[in-house]
């Protein structure tokens, strides 16, 4: 499985499968601002609505699962999607049927993001749901993006506690995927302490260490919905290119670092912000 290419005066559509924040600053909504914010037309299926701000998340409701089927479907039979994003899923239900839709239409370029918890440090993901992500997501993700308490709790032990810590969960990650084609596995290490960050890409053969400088700040709602989304988007098209999966990964991470840095440009809410999703496109303030 590689990544499909698109023509290069071809907009890619990619689809987001998540929950909606009405805050604005993660979910479907992010995804969509990324989407748009990197070249590709956003479409989106709504897998669980969130009562949600920047400081906490007061409650979670889940569509009946036909009609999220009957979502995914109708999209699905009309427009050629050339990567999905999947996002909060809420309950084993919800990811059983979201799996069972993607495996009929055969979805391409599937990146999965294991959320499990808010920013605020709220559940969004049933217990119960984490074994059916395992056993009927994993299979047709190309890229697994967990940061590293979500990896703990796939690999059900505690969370890497360094890099070293770090390199053998990304192999055991990479033991969750199917080994007899390319998938891949990115290891966010945003959580480990100090002023620089690791993530770790590996496909089975190679791993790639991805350093970064550190943003001091509280605007960091949405950081892992955003990374993922525009992995997404910048997959397609990377495709044909030398090495597409690292490089969309790398200028992925190079935007949200931009993202992240110019988060002070916006004031929304009075707990953990979002990032700039159009901070290359938009006028800074003072400028």
């Amino acid at each position: 499985m590689k990544p499909s290419p698109v023509h290069s005066s071809t907009v890619p559509n990619v689809v987001s499968i998540a929950g909606v924040d009405p805050s604005g600053g993660a979910g479907v909504l992010a995804d969509l601002k990324t989407f748009s914010a990197l070249g590709a037309y956003g479409c989106a299926v709504v897998a669980a609505l969130t009562a949600q701000n920047t400081q906490a998340v007061t409650g979670v409701h889940v569509p009946p699962i036909d009609f999220l089927r009957l979502q995914i479907d109708t999209l699905f039979a009309d427009v050629t999607l050339h990567a999905t994003k999947i996002g909060m899923l809420g309950s084993a239900e919800v990811t059983a049927a979201v799996a069972d839709r993607l495996a009929h239409w055969r979805a391409d370029n599937v990146v999965l993001d294991p959320v499990m918890v808010a920013k605020s440090g709220d559940s969004l993901l049933a217990k119960s749901a984490i074994t059916m992500m395992r056993d009927a997501l994993f299979p047709q993700a190309f890229m697994i993006t967990p940061n590293l308490p979500e990896a703990g709790v796939l690999l059900e032990q505690r969370a890497p506690e360094s890099v070293k810590e770090m390199y053998r969960a990304a192999e055991r990650l990479r033991e969750l995927l199917p080994l007899s084609s390319e998938r891949w596995v990115l290891l966010k290490g945003g959580h480990l302490p100090g002023n620089d960050l690791t993530d770790l890409l590996f496909d089975g053969d190679r791993m790639v260490e991805l350093p970064a400088p550190r943003v001091e700040t509280r605007n960091t709602h949405g950081t892992g919905c955003t990374l993922s989304s525009a992995i997404a988007a910048l997959l397609p098209r990377q495709a044909g290119g030398f090495r597409p999966v690292e490089s969309a990964v790398r200028q992925a991470r190079q935007w949200l670092l931009g993202a992240i840095a110019h988060s002070g440009e916006l004031a929304v809410g009075r707990g953990h912000g979002p990032v700039h999703h159009f901070h290359a496109m938009w006028p800074h303030a003072g400028a």
